[in-house]
């Protein structure tokens, strides 16, 4: 029996590539299965999607209350300033921590908190504080209109970091890219270089990565097939609008930076990292291995799992199991 497992996995990819649906096979899985098979304990699971969903509902609400739109050009175009994905990885960081270390918060508003960390995890990054210029009568008045669905994105968090770690593996899921056409490297804010760039040194000492691997075409093509109407804040049934699309995703870097590596079936990863009395330069080589789906195996994962077939799941199974087994094998050789 394998006793060893992966403590944190970094489940990155284009969207609509299968991410999702793989993080819910994965939770299908007995805990058998999870260490035996995929070198995994029961996954517990962050994503940076909730943020991107709540930003659309506070500038939707603001707009609405006779606002300016605090995070995106418009309802279906990109962000107002591309640094707002380095702000996503920072509230990533902040979940992280606060998962290991099994912190909970209850605000008197959701509403109110989201606004507040917003506003925090963009100054980190040197952006602007949108939220605190907003009129108290109407930032109450926006706050309110989207308490239910802060608080609903709070409880999951909560329940996500009260659990006890032991014998589990974190799964942190996200997507990046860079314009249509962009040369590699790809320029920060885009794509992975920068986010890895940007993620707490406590997540670089424990990772490693599973990329599922499809085009971007592909990408396009599943995000269109995957998008159900109102369902912007579902993770399996949302679709990204075609000028992000082309905009953020239109390539990616994760195949280049393996690639660059000079060790085989990794990424490195150089940081300046804060050592106290100074700051140093820190090496990380991240594990990584490619889950072949552009031949999709994932889509499937959508429908009840009553309705899932031993045909549908046996190539998503053995696909994920050979590429984590390659990451562990990788990571006790380093």
């Amino acid at each position: 029996m394998n006793t060893q497992i992966l403590d944190t996995v970094l489940l990155f990819s284009l969207p609509a590539s299968g991410k999702s649906e793989t993080r819910t096979y994965m939770a299908s899985l007995t805990p058998e299965q999870c260490v035996q098979e995929m070198a995994m304990g029961p996954t517990v699971q962050l994503d940076d999607y909730p943020y991107v969903h709540l930003m659309h509902r506070l500038d939707e609400e603001m707009v609405a209350n006779g606002w300016k739109r605090a995070f995106y050009e418009g309802p279906t175009r990109p962000f107002q300033d591309a640094w707002t994905w380095a702000v996503l990885i920072e509230l990533l960081n902040e979940d992280y921590d606060n998962l290991v270390n099994r912190r909970t918060f209850q605000p008197a508003s959701a509403g109110q908190a989201i606004m507040d960390r917003l506003d925090a995890a963009r100054a980190k990054v040197g952006l602007s504080e949108p939220m605190g210029e907003i009129p108290y009568g109407l930032r109450k008045r926006v706050a309110v209109a989207i308490e239910g669905e802060a608080q609903h994105e709070l409880d999951v968090l909560n329940a996500t970091c009260a659990q006890d770690r032991t014998g589990k593996t974190i799964v942190i899921e996200c997507a990046r890219g860079g314009p249509n056409g962009s040369a590699f490297p790809i320029t920060p804010p885009h794509g992975y270089w920068s986010a890895f760039q940007q993620l707490s040194p406590q997540i670089l000492e424990k990772s490693c990565i599973l990329y599922v691997w499809v085009d971007p075409a592909e990408s396009r093509r599943k995000n269109i097939e995957r998008g159900l109407p109102n369902a912007q804040g579902s993770i399996l049934n949302h679709s990204v609008p075609m000028e992000v699309m082309l905009a953020h995703y239109g390539t990616d870097d994760m195949a280049w930076l393996i690639e660059q590596s000079d060790k085989p079936d990794t990424v490195k990863v150089e940081r300046i990292i804060d050592g106290g009395d100074r700051f140093e330069t820190k090496v990380y080589y991240l594990p990584a291995a490619r889950f072949d789906n552009r031949q999709d195996k994932t889509s499937f994962v959508r429908k009840p799992q009553a309705r899932w077939t031993p045909e549908e799941i046996k190539p998503l199974h053995e696909g994920l199991a050979g590429a984590l087994q390659t990451v562990l094998k990788v990571k006790r050789e380093l």
